[in-house]
């Protein structure tokens, strides 16, 4: 199983969307600045926003591309405030 994940940084004000299969681990890393030339590398605040289960790694990646095309801090918003919107995207992306 894998999960997308959406991380915020209320210290630039800024989302991150990521695949992992390790929730915990993945987020401590970022936190830690484990990631040299990672866009995360810019703040040490990162929070979980959002995660959505999937159920492969190939469905994880169509989903975070998804995602980030649609370029949309609002997109991202609507995500965690409208449940079915994560389901539509399960159901697109099998």
């Amino acid at each position: 199983m894998s999960v997308v994940y959406i991380l915020y940084s209320c210290s630039i004000d800024s989302y991150y969307i990521g695949v992992t299969s390790d929730i915990e681990k993945r987020l401590k890393e970022h936190k830690e600045g484990f990631y040299e030339q990672s866009y995360t590398r810019q703040a040490t605040d990162w929070e979980l926003y959002y995660e959505l289960p999937c159920e492969h790694l190939g469905q994880s990646l169509k989903i975070e591309k998804h995602i980030k095309s649609m370029k949309s801090r609002k997109y991202i918003e609507n995500l965690k405030k409208y449940e079915e919107i994560g389901f539509r995207l399960l159901r697109r992306y099998r």
